[in-house]
């Protein structure tokens, strides 16, 4: 998998950023402040609890707002006390400095937790008094795409609890793009020709790809302006600031139609796409016709949306810029930065600093400094994207005097599987807080995908509110507790064994995306490694088997005690595929009859019943979803073929076959377990006929099955069946003795 295809979908997904003052003052950033008073943001926190804990538990939690608590420092700043009658007293310097600040109580005090995964709220009574006053200050989409408000709503609680103060909101861009298309000339055959289908709009937004999975009907703009509508409004409500979007130069192939002499330069593809939907066409934003398009989009977006005077956009995301000249790189900002202040003379640009990265064979100081300068001092702000393992600042002397954000990728493709970098996570942010000459101005999460990991995120988002690393086997033993309310030694040995092992992965330049060979189209030549000890892994699954029947009430447990089994099982289909491998190489047909047989129709079986009994592990959720949003079955085939093309194919051909891979129930039985079937048998018929195997004719075999899942129309169920600890106890007592012997 080329870097160049990796990073388009953090700004699907939504980039999670903590901004907050370092030893670095910018005063150009001193207007961003919440436009919402005191008052609404107080109520906005007052609401969120009681969705979190009912109207009663609720009412134990005296909320106010008060932003003079900042001493116009630009931290945000949240205080507690105890009040009469057990009531908790909070206040803070906005919504979500006090909506962090009160999770932070619930964890630490009332051993509670909020995650994507579950919830653990079982509050003490009365609730814990604070001896004081406790004081916290800062220090320093292949998930969303199909998400109605109830989960959107859930998801800003959830950013507000966890201090995120600059979502980025992209959502219904494309409905305002319309009237700008149409007011230029063009007819509804190009728009519809430029487009995407919903699930890779992401790339389509940054010049990627176009059309494949489209045409977007009508009735999807008028839902997702919508619901962009109620978004802004509910971030805004808590005193977050909103990041819209600009204009990168990205046009639709019409636009040469009507200007003919435009510069204009079509790039090459991307990925493994040819230029059927790929080959974008991207204005020079040199050319006047760049300011009046870019004008004219945002303004659009300011009309529709407001504004908090930050906008993104990325002029060169896995793009070659056609010349390596810094003043044609200077120009190039400066003009993109022009088109932002036409509308708003107040604007940030906020860009993503992947580029440098993905592409630094052409991304040398030279060329980085001089796009970064054409740029004011203070009016753009770099996301260090990828900072837990390839930090930019270093080499950039801190992005050369341009405020940035550290941010934690984590993810890539919204991939299942245990994956941590804690000791870089912990350590990382205060480095680059310690920076000679450092312009950090806060701290960010940007994974591809989420609803993976919840105790890396937790971890990180509680970063910005110290002054120096934790301790890490402190901190998680404290997890363990209040992820499931139980003090059980077992629970804390676990968390230890897991966070000192697959969590703590420190390969150098490890990219997390799954290799597993459970979901990669098979062949001979596998990725089996990994960057722990499997013992560990094992080991903390056991413990967890063991404390099982007490906890099973527990919704944070059962969907730990599914997520460890699931882990344990890739592991095990590594194994049986090397037995698969070894006999093949050796001509051992029983053998390798034996551990195919045993994979196929044991343990991948087993593993899809076990995903099916937890509702947070089913295809079904995903593609119903999908289809929700549909007027009528025309649009519902075409979301669902969009939901089921992006975790498998992605792209008509397998462009980028398995990029967003999940483990879910239904999708491990019809479409991993159905290409492993295929692969055994092949093999097996290569012994029984003295034929060789070839990868080139079994892949072909191998896309008619991949395809055909894509366009199958099965519907699969969006609730949960089986036990899950008889599941779980089950392929413990079968798997778990031949894995310990196998180490």
């Amino acid at each position: 998998m080329p870097t160049t295809s990796v990073r388009s979908v953090a700004l699907f997904v939504g980039c999670f950023c903590l901004v907050v003052t370092a030893h670095c003052r910018f005063p150009t950033l001193d207007h961003l402040q919440p436009q919402a008073s005191d008052a609404t943001q107080a109520r906005a926190v007052t609401e969120l609890l009681r969705r979190l804990l009912g109207d009663n538990r609720a009412g134990e939690f005296i909320v106010s707002v008060n932003r003079s608590l900042s001493n116009g420092s630009g931290l945000d700043v949240c205080e507690l006390r105890s009040a009469r009658n057990d009531q908790i007293y909070a206040t803070g310097s906005t919504g979500v400095a006090v909506a962090s600040g009160l999770y932070n109580y619930l964890k630490y005090f009332c051993n509670c937790q909020v995650s994507w995964s579950g919830d653990q709220l079982d509050l003490p009574r009365p609730l814990p008094p604070v001896t004081g006053l406790l004081r916290i200050s800062t220090q320093h989409s292949y998930s969303s795409v199909w998400w109605d408000w109830p989960r959107w709503e859930r998801e800003i609680d959830w950013m507000a609890l966890n201090g995120i103060n600059l979502p980025l909101a992209f959502t219904g861009q494309e409905a305002l793009w319309l009237p700008v298309y149409r007011a230029l000339g063009l007819n509804q055959t190009e728009i519809e020709e430029f487009f995407s289908g919903p699930a890779f709009l992401a790339w389509n937004r940054m010049g990627n790809m176009f059309e494949f999975g489209g045409p977007l009907p009508q009735s999807w703009h008028v839902k997702k302006l919508s619901l962009q509508l109620k978004i802004l409004e509910r971030m805004r409500s808590f005193g977050m600031l909103p990041v819209l979007p600009a204009f990168s130069g990205n046009i639709p192939k019409g636009i040469l139609r009507l200007y003919p002499n435009a510069n204009v330069t079509r790039l090459g593809p991307w990925a493994h796409f040819n230029c059927s939907f790929s080959c974008a066409y991207i204005l020079d934003p040199r050319d006047p016709l760049f300011l009046e398009i870019g004008s004219l989009y945002l303004s659009q977006v300011v009309k529709q949306f407001g504004t908090d005077h930050i906008y993104n956009t990325d002029a060169f995301n896995e793009m070659t810029p056609p010349s390596s000249d810094p003043e044609y790189l200077s120009a190039v900002s400066r003009s993109v930065f022009a088109s932002m202040t036409a509308v708003d003379p107040q604007a940030i640009w906020l860009m993503q600093g992947w580029l440098f990265f993905s592409s630094a064979w052409f991304w040398k100081p030279p060329q980085i400094k001089a796009l970064l300068l054409g740029v004011p001092i203070g009016r753009m702000i770099v996301l260090d994207l990828f900072a837990e393992t390839e930090p930019v600042f270093t080499y950039t002397e801190s992005f050369y005097g341009q405020p940035f954000i550290w941010c934690m990728l984590q993810n890539f493709g919204g991939n299942s599987g245990f994956f941590g970098q804690v000791e870089s996570i912990n350590s990382g942010p205060f480095q680059a807080l310690s920076f000679p000459n450092s312009s950090l101005v806060g701290l960010g999460m940007t994974p591809e995908g989420i609803e993976q990991n919840p105790v890396i995120y937790e971890l990180m988002s509680e970063l910005a509110w110290r002054k120096e690393p934790v301790n890490l086997s402190k901190w998680v033993s404290l997890y363990a507790i209040r992820r499931y309310g139980s003090t059980q030694e077992k629970l804390v040995a676990a968390w230890q064994l897991l966070f000192s092992s697959v969590y703590n992965c420190t390969v150098p330049h490890y990219k997390n995306h799954n290799h597993s060979p459970l979901v990669r189209r098979p062949s001979l030549k596998m990725n089996t490694g990994v960057w722990y000890n499997p013992a560990d892994l094992f080991n903390a699954w056991k413990l967890m088997v063991e404390v099982a029947p007490s906890l099973m009430s527990k919704e944070t447990f059962r969907y730990d005690l599914v997520d460890v089994t699931r882990e344990a099982v890739q592991l095990l289909t590594s194994t049986f595929y090397s037995d698969i491998a070894e006999s093949f190489h050796n001509q051992k047909l029983p053998e390798l009859l034996t551990a195919g047989g045993v994979l196929v129709y044991d343990l991948l079986p087993e593993l899809d019943r076990l995903l099916s009994s937890d509702g947070n592990f089913l295809l079904g959720v995903w593609l119903e979803q999908a289809r929700s949003l549909a007027l009528d079955e025309k649009e519902a085939q075409l979301y669902d073929m969009n939901a089921r093309n992006q975790i498998t194919l992605w792209g008509p051909s397998g462009e980028i076959v398995d990029y967003a891979s999940k483990e879910w129930g239904g999708l491990v039985e019809d479409y991993y377990g159905q290409r492993w079937g295929l692969f055994v048998n092949t093999l097996v018929e290569c012994l029984d006929t003295g034929r060789p195997f070839k990868q080139d004719t079994f892949n072909q075999e191998v896309f008619k099955l991949e395809q055909g899942f894509v366009y199958n129309g099965r519907r699969y169920p969006a609730k949960p069946s089986g036990d899950t600890y008889e599941i779980v106890r089950r392929i413990f007592l079968k798997y778990y003795p031949q894995a310990m012997k196998r180490l």
